[in-house]
């Protein structure tokens, strides 16, 4: 016994040793993969596309880092959970589209969900430090397809054709409609450094919240423009009441001006372009299928109707088998056939309770506060604009939720009320 302990004693040591050794060298990639994971979210032309392949790499390294599951992220696990076996359910209620391309919708949106659990105890753990490496890695492939996105609309590139859809920007999305609010967060952080820093930073800043602004123009997409105008608003009206002091509040005023100014000057050099100003003066004149029974409106109507006689969902894709061959273009309808009753109030709680958890995170002090303005500022106008879209496929909208809820858990685990700002500006 006396000859044993001390090897058996060595022998654990070194065992944890080695375990340390590997979770440390497990933390840097894993950071690294996060990074790359994040800036993959912007490469969506070919399905399953690098953001669900970069996802699967990333899980079995977080699991080896070690990353830690949050009591407070327990309720977003438990939503996930009750809502997989009504969306399963709807699946089998299909009769037109083929049973295996709605089983793949449906796992999508479960991987999509299981990515917002992710995000949230990831940054729930580390929260300063993991929301600037992702929102790093967020803003270089927002600013790089904004760039690629208004060169290809204004044919000053090669295979300009690729990153268009109807002669509007898209980059490397399907549809200018989702490339629009890709756009607006890293935007809104921009906005917000641009409000509260000095000198180059706030600069450099105001380069990125330009590039994206005229990316976002040159998608010719309302709700877009809609989406950027309200989320800058309230970025604006949040920071000037809860982050700034006297002399940022008056500073703010003044280049409140001022920058309005440089976008109305940017805004009429783009409208100058006789091309820009044609398609811009058609998507602000009444659209011919957002009108009449079955435009965009009049079909909505139709759906939440027809979703009411199917408690158990119609199943995904059943409905542009019927009577009207397009979606309704409405996500809170939209979750009602594709996953039931049952799946469709688990939607809405997630994005209510998300909401929720958004708005109590700028109530207080804390040192997260200037983390949760930009994100509440853009996902409470993402959640508006779910009205007219159908959002429950768009990779950043589950990101935003699982960021939210990081961020939600940071402050109820801290409780500091302040820090430098900037350490909490990213």
């Amino acid at each position: 016994m006396s000859l044993s302990a001390p090897f058996d004693t060595a022998f654990v040591g070194s065992k944890e040793a080695a375990q340390a050794f590997v979770r440390k060298k497990a933390q840097r990639l894993l950071d690294v993969m996060v990074a790359l994971w994040i800036f993959a979210g912007g490469i969506v032309l070919i399905e399953p596309s690098p953001y669900e392949l970069m996802f699967v790499l990333v899980l079995p390294v977080a699991v080896m880092a070690g990353v830690g599951l949050y009591r407070s992220t327990l309720g977003l696990l438990a939503i996930i959970l009750g809502f997989i076996p009504f969306a399963l359910i709807a699946v089998f209620q299909v009769q037109f589209t083929p049973l295996t391309d709605a089983l793949i919708f449906t796992l999508v949106t479960i991987f999509l969900l299981s990515t917002s659990y992710f995000a949230a105890n990831y940054v729930a753990e580390d929260t300063i430090r993991r929301m600037r490496l992702i929102m790093a890695a967020y803003t270089a492939i927002a600013v790089l397809l904004a760039i690629i996105g208004t060169l290809a609309y204004l044919r000053l590139m090669p295979g300009a054709d690729l990153f268009l859809r109807y002669g509007r920007a898209k980059a490397t999305f399907k549809d200018p409609n989702v490339f629009a609010p890709f756009l607006i967060l890293p935007a809104m952080f921009a906005l917000q450094r641009v409000l509260l820093l000095r000198g180059w930073p706030a600069i450099i800043a105001g380069g990125v919240y330009l590039v994206l602004f005229v990316g976002v123009f040159v998608s010719f997409s309302r709700a877009g423009w809609g989406h950027f105008a309200a989320s800058s608003i309230i970025t604006l009206v949040l920071v000037f009441v809860l982050e700034a002091g006297a002399r940022d509040k008056v500073r703010i005023m003044m280049m409140s001006l001022v920058g309005a100014a440089m976008l109305v000057v940017a805004l009429g050099g783009l409208l100058s372009i006789p091309a820009v100003y044609k398609l811009f003066e058609t998507r602000f004149a009444t659209q011919s299928y957002d009108t009449g029974e079955t435009g965009r409106f009049g079909r909505q109507g139709y759906a939440f109707e027809l979703a009411l006689d199917h408690p158990r969902g119609l199943g995904p894709g059943e409905f542009r088998n019927l009577r009207i061959i397009e979606e309704p273009h409405n996500v809170y309808v939209s979750v009602l056939h594709n996953y039931g009753w049952g799946g469709g109030v688990l939607f809405y709680l997630l994005i209510g309770v998300t909401l929720w958890k958004g708005f109590t995170s700028i109530l207080r002090p804390s040192p997260y506060r200037l983390l949760a303005i930009p994100l509440l500022a853009t996902f409470s106008m993402l959640a508006a604009e779910s009205l007219i879209i159908d959002s429950d496929h768009w990779r950043h909208l589950f990101l935003l939720i699982g960021l939210v809820w990081g961020v939600s858990s940071a402050i109820d685990n801290d409780p500091r009320t302040n820090v430098r700002r900037e350490e909490a500006l990213i």
